[in-house]
């Protein structure tokens, strides 16, 4: 049993045998007295299904406003986990574009490189 069934189950019964303890005090006839019993007990079988009810409302509520807080929250997450990605997909276009550019650039020098030492080569012969 967990902790909230114990105390319900504490609560009716402390409530019953409180109200059989006072009754049964009570300067009244058998009958009067089985009957304030009797009586007593629907009162506390009543207010134990409210409290029951009322316990049962609350959770579902909660539940309720956890699952509608997850499906949010998943939402969110592909929203940003798509952003990302695009991100990520137009940091790697780029990288691609500058690592051309930087071989474009390393070619060109190279080339004039060579082209330097041939004339330089052609000017010593």
């Amino acid at each position: 049993m967990r902790k909230s069934d114990d105390f319900m189950m504490g609560l009716i019964v402390g409530g019953l045998l409180g109200a059989v303890v006072g009754i049964l005090y009570a300067p009244k006839s058998g009958k009067e007295t089985r009957e304030e019993i009797a009586k007593k007990a629907d009162e506390l079988l009543e207010k134990a299904k409210e409290e029951y009810d009322y316990a049962v409302e609350k959770s579902r509520k909660v539940y309720e406003a956890t699952v509608e807080r997850l499906k949010s929250l998943e939402v969110t997450a592909k929203e940003k986990a798509e952003a990302a990605e695009e991100k990520a997909e137009e940091l790697a276009g780029l990288g691609k574009e500058k690592l051309q550019e930087g071989k474009g650039r390393i070619k060109k020098a190279i080339e004039a490189g060579v082209e330097a030492f041939r004339e330089e080569q052609g000017k010593t012969v």
